[in-house]
């Protein structure tokens, strides 16, 4: 939109010529321009011209009449040009200002001659997949429902195979579907058929949004319709051939970045007309219009969202585990990826080595996929499995920092939509984990950990896992959808509750009923309740591992807005290793795969009476009232023993939320 209005230097005895943007304003020093003995002036204009004039000391300007008039000439006198209406031809309009000395006589004139064009950068400030003329809200960009505001989409998925890994790496379209990717962005212009010899129409970017925003036009349109990038890493500026008359030229926007670190996500586009001066002296700008855009951010899914995809890898030991999960996914209705061992080269945590997200636009929205920084075999499976068209690949990997376990994602988990204190969270919340905040621990890279916090719609809450040997908090957090109005559960791990429910059974007489009947792990001993109940060491290290659980039990109702009904304990039970690391003393529940309602639980081996394990019984009797189905998986030897669970080795793609991300104000 028009800006500060221009001044021009008009000079006694001469017109000179100049373009006034419709909308904008032109100011002209009428007492600088007056001639020697000079004490009055007058100003005629033809029709297509608005003319005031402004006195110094006086708020109002006053309108001169398209007949003219006479004021006395006094120091700081301005006049005021406006047009409303594009000229067809060049010099179309004029303003004549006439210079009188005492008496009334005329002692010279000053004029000039205007042609009148319309310029308009304009992008869809309103969200409504109209990209609507000179919208007011264009250059700025606002949160929330009554906000404003263009969004662009990152192009980090793969439209056509023979090309750089994704789209965003590249300046060229090689296929129109990439265009649907992108945000549209109109230069409209209005005039005569040519602009006066050495004007320009320049697009331009800031080198500091060079790397996070691409825009494209079309090169050759009769043949063949090829798009280009006209801005972008290596083009800073732009110009634009002026197409006369009233015009539309289309482009085509992208993103190249998510917001991270170092980048907010706004960028900002330009458009300038720029008047020659005299040859050999660069070109000055008269006119820029501005619109800015927010690039959409990485957004992650719940467990309480619909499943679209479960993928798992297929390895020697887990073809039972496999069949299994095929049941899973045909009951909860969502289709499995079962990718083979070439792909992960002996890696089985899918879990720990991607996320899947999604990004969305008012226009659309596709699933994005971020791949962790952890290197251990499976570096190529986002990229050979994953990435494609409509479905995004972001990676995140340090440069001068080293990774730990707990850059793992099964390290970061996010909770189903929340309100904390009356601030609303629509998306939920990121939860990372991370030390004791005195502690010198382990703690996610910062590359990874500022990326989560840059995308803003997931406010990321930490919490202390150092205490676990993986170190990841989807060993004691799990989120599962519940009917009710809270519409979910959170469960943790509790040593206390599996304490509890074993001495239950010791007073029922059942305390010699044997754990790990059927496990297929290492360790044979048979273990009853009562030898757990006496194992004082066991439960000093549980009482540990209760006070750490606690800790993130305080957080997480403080940061969730929870309440103790809120929040399911699930037996669990744990043991230190060398390091004075937690581990699983039996499978942990609590890293379940959740499918809609239907649950795929590790099968914890816990004391058999009566003919069923005493664990599955009371996991049942707290989850099926929820509407949940509950199904045990048994994975000792595929992942348990590894260290970890069956969600551990799997990873489930979900549908976005229906929530609109820019509808949140953080």
């Amino acid at each position: 939109m028009p800006g500060e209005p221009r001044t021009l230097r008009l000079q006694h005895g001469n017109r000179i010529e100049a373009l006034c943007v419709l909308g904008g304003h032109v100011r002209a020093d009428v007492f600088g321009a007056a001639p020697a003995g000079a004490v009055a002036f007058g100003v005629k204009h033809t029709e297509g011209v608005s003319v005031d004039v402004l006195f110094r000391g006086r708020a109002e300007p006053e309108a001169v009449p398209g007949t003219g008039a006479r004021w006395p000439l006094e120091e700081g006198t301005v006049l005021r040009f406006s047009m409303s209406r594009a000229s067809s031809e060049v010099n179309d309009n004029k303003v004549t200002v006439s210079f009188y000395a005492e008496g009334g006589k005329p002692i010279n004139q000053a004029g000039v001659f205007l042609t009148g064009v319309g310029i308009s950068l304009d992008v869809d400030a309103d969200r409504d997949g109209v990209v609507e003329k000179n919208s007011p809200n264009k250059a700025s960009w606002a949160w929330g429902p009554e906000g404003h505001g263009a969004i662009l989409l990152v192009s980090c998925d793969k439209e056509f195979p023979f090309i750089p890994p994704s789209d965003c790496d590249s300046e060229q379209v090689f296929n129109r579907e990439d265009l649907l990717d992108m945000a549209q962005m109109v230069l409209r212009t209005e005039g005569p058929q040519r602009l006066p010899r050495g004007y320009e129409i320049v697009l331009s970017i800031s080198v500091s949004d060079a790397d996070k925003v691409g825009v494209f036009h079309v090169q050759n349109p009769f043949f063949g319709q090829r798009y280009v990038q006209v801005l972008g890493r290596r083009k800073l500026f732009h110009a634009v051939p002026y197409p006369g008359g009233a015009a539309e030229l289309h482009f085509f926007v992208e993103g190249l970045r998510f917001p991270d670190e170092t980048f907010s996500g706004l960028v900002s586009i330009h458009v300038s007309l720029l008047e020659p001066l005299t040859e050999g002296i660069p070109h000055s700008p008269i006119f820029t219009d501005t619109v800015v855009f927010r690039v959409a951010p990485w957004i992650m899914t719940p467990n309480t969202l619909a499943p679209v995809n479960l993928l798992v890898f297929s390895m020697k030991d887990n073809y039972l585990f496999t069949k299994e999960i095929q049941s899973l996914v045909a009951k909860a209705g969502c289709k499995l990826k079962v990718c083979f061992g070439y792909i992960n080269r002996g890696d089985r945590w899918m879990q720990d080595e991607i996320e899947l997200g999604y990004t969305q636009a008012p226009h659309k929205s596709f699933p994005v996929v971020l791949d962790s920084p952890r290197e251990r075999g499976m570096e190529q499976l986002p990229v050979k499995e994953l990435l494609g068209p409509d479905f995004g690949y972001v990676h995140k990997e340090p440069l001068f920092e080293a990774t730990a376990s707990l850059d793992s994602f099964g390290n970061v988990e996010v909770s189903p939509p929340v309100s904390v204190a009356g601030k609303e969270y629509p998306l939920g919340r990121i939860l990372i984990g991370s030390s004791f905040p005195a502690s010198a621990g382990r703690r996610m890279t910062r590359l990874v950990r500022d990326f989560l916090y840059a995308q803003r719609v997931q406010a990321p809450v930490e919490l202390y896992s150092d205490w676990l040997a993986v170190g990841n908090v989807n060993e004691f957090v799990n989120f599962v959808p519940s009917s009710d109005k809270k519409r979910f559960r959170m469960l943790l791990a509790s040593p206390a509750a599996c304490y509890r429910l074993f001495r239950e059974k010791q007073k029922e007489g059942q305390g010699e009923a044997t754990m790990f009947k059927g496990y297929s792990g290492t360790d044979t001993k048979r273990m009853t309740i009562n030898k757990v109940l006496s194992n004082d060491v066991l439960a000093q290290q549980n009482q540990y591992v209760q006070r750490c659980i606690d800790w993130n039990r305080d957080i997480l109702k403080k940061e969730l807005g929870l309440l103790e009904e809120d929040i399911i304990d699930l037996p669990a039970l744990f043991k230190l290793d060398k390091q004075g690391k937690a581990v699983p003393y039996f499978p942990n529940t609590v890293t379940m795969i959740v499918l809609a309602r239907d649950l795929g639980i590790p099968k914890p081996f816990g004391p058999v009476a009566g003919g069923e394990c005493c664990l599955e019984r009371r996991i049942r009797a707290l989850l099926e009232p929820l509407g949940l189905c509950c199904r045990f998986l048994e994975d000792v030897s595929s992942y348990h023993g590894s260290l970890g669970e069956v969600r551990c080795g799997t990873n489930v793609q979900r549908r976005p939320f229906a929530f609109q991300w820019w509808h949140f104000a953080p």
